[in-house]
């Protein structure tokens, strides 16, 4: 039977992200439980497990209480899914069914009886359909016959002997929607594994995945990000930067303006992150996109996370600025991609993030900005706590990350809504100054990591000729306070005295 199959390594979920916190999958022989609310993909997650199987050249079958065999086949072809020969589906029938006029029976079945009918077609289906996996839907109505905890226990261990007898991969789904949590289940199966619904105030719902246990087996814990798309469940593995640790050579490199890298003490680090701050319009997309744009000037390949701004509108304004973003873009130097805050999990954005770099060699990757992606965050801690992780992994990858963020108002005392200025490695300020009866900009260099780099502040302008850095200038006052104002009357940009 099943144990022809049984062979050392796991039956894989045919879910990239799931195998990866199961560690490659479930132990096969084994019973697992996989609950979660109606709606949170239950049904998805094991047409994928049995879909899986059926690749391997395993049987499967899939036993429903609840659905019909056509709703079942229904939802399978909405993901574009064939369930083929290899993969049979038993819609155990209700035992009230079972009676005709010739069996001289009450039409009151007890509950006895119906548990036990119930239990004998399960199994009289897999002697007949002889599967390697099998998915049980669902658990709640073999409940519901139970009636009493311990004669539910009983018939769960029932269940489980049973399978295991013929090394079985077994899949219990639970949709918990009996009025009272019984954990039964939970100490019975070899793994427990919990999928989970959440409706933000504004945006699409967010997905999440835990395995609550797993026995024997070192499982990746806490909360994983998922989602449900056409072509089934996708699971996105909590980024854990301490796995990618590795001997990294760091080398400087330029920004493309012999002004700004005098400023930075050379230029930028590879390894290392670099949050601009500044009011809005200071210019601080521009700055990251310098960096890009000397990048691929030197032949690395450079990626660019835009929250806040429509993609045509920041091409068409690089464009007066003189840098096509579209011509680099076509060259495949440069991948663009707008995130949608509202709609995209934290977890799900890491996973893009490195699959880019991972797959493209991508040297160079701008994060634009750090106030959209605080909006795809439930809390701010949990900002801090993904930064974190992102802006390790991406640094032992060798890559310069640029991270923009705008601070709340123009002059003055500013805040920003989010404080990341201890994870990044150098901190680039921008700000606003009156010189003279006109407003100008200022930039200056307040931490760096990584080596020396400038005390002075310099002006800088924004034209047609992208970002003219100035020589540095001394007649400041009130920087720290964040009102600078410019108390001498020679030597500003150009080398112009007004």
């Amino acid at each position: 039977m099943g144990s022809t199959h049984v062979q050392n390594e796991k039956a894989r979920t045919g879910i990239w992200g799931l195998d990866a916190i199961l560690s490659g999958g479930f132990s096969r022989g084994h019973v697992f439980l996989v609950e979660g609310a109606p709606g949170t993909g239950k049904t998805t997650v094991a047409l994928q497990f049995l879909l899986e199987g059926a690749r391997a050249g395993e049987k499967s079958l899939y036993i429903t209480l609840s659905e019909t065999e056509q709703e079942l086949r229904q939802g399978a072809a909405s993901h574009g899914w064939e369930l083929g020969d290899r993969i049979a589906v038993y819609e155990l029938l209700p035992p009230e069914s079972l009676l005709d006029e010739d069996q001289q029976q009450s039409l009151l079945y007890s509950s006895d009886l119906e548990l036990g009918e119930t239990t004998k077609q399960i199994f009289e289906a897999v002697e007949r359909f002889q599967p390697s996996r099998v998915v049980l839907d669902s658990l709640s109505e073999i409940r519901l016959l139970a009636q009493s905890s311990l004669r539910y226990r009983r018939q769960i261990l029932a269940i489980k002997h049973y399978f295991a007898k013929f090394g079985t991969t077994v899949m219990l789904l639970d949709d918990l929607t009996a009025e009272v949590a019984d954990k039964t289940v939970h100490s019975v199966a070899h793994g427990v594994l919990r999928l989970e619904e959440l409706a933000p105030s504004y945006g699409a719902e967010r997905r999440r995945v835990r395995i609550i246990k797993y026995r024997g087996v070192k499982f990746r814990g806490g909360y994983h990000d998922s989602t449900i798309t056409t072509g089934g469940v996708n699971v996105f593995p909590r980024l854990v930067a301490s796995e990618f640790r590795g001997s990294l050579k760091r080398s400087t490199k330029s920004t493309g303006s012999a002004e700004f890298d005098g400023l930075l003490g050379g230029g930028i680090e590879t390894g290392s992150s670099t949050l601009i701050l500044g009011p809005a319009g200071t210019g601080k997309s521009l700055v990251a996109i310098t960096n890009v744009v000397a990048a691929i000037k030197r032949g690395e390949k450079a990626a660019m996370f835009v929250f806040d701004e429509e993609l045509g509108l920041l091409f068409d304004r690089m464009t007066k600025l003189g840098i096509d973003l579209g011509a680099m873009q076509e060259a495949g130097n440069l991948f663009v991609e707008q995130v949608d805050a509202a709609e995209l999990s934290p977890g799900e954005f890491a996973h893009r993030v490195r699959r880019q770099v991972d797959e493209q060699d991508i040297k160079i990757v701008v994060i634009d900005s750090l106030n959209g992606y605080q909006a795809a965050m439930p809390e701010e801690n949990s900002l801090i706590l993904h930064m974190h992780e992102l802006l390790q992994y991406l640094n032992r990858r060798g890559a310069a990350t640029f991270m923009t963020v705008a601070q709340h108002g123009l002059v003055g005392d500013m805040k920003a809504p989010v404080d990341v200025t201890y994870l990044a490695d150098t901190v680039i300020l921008l700000r606003y100054f009156e010189a003279l009866g006109s407003v100008r900009r200022a930039i200056s260099v307040i931490k760096k990591r990584t080596g020396v780099h400038e005390a002075t502040i310099r002006e800088y302008r924004i034209d047609q000729r992208g970002l003219t850095i100035g020589a540095p200038l001394n007649e400041f006052q009130g920087v720290l306070r964040g009102v600078p104002v410019y108390a001498g009357e020679r030597q500003l940009l150009d080398g112009q005295s007004e």
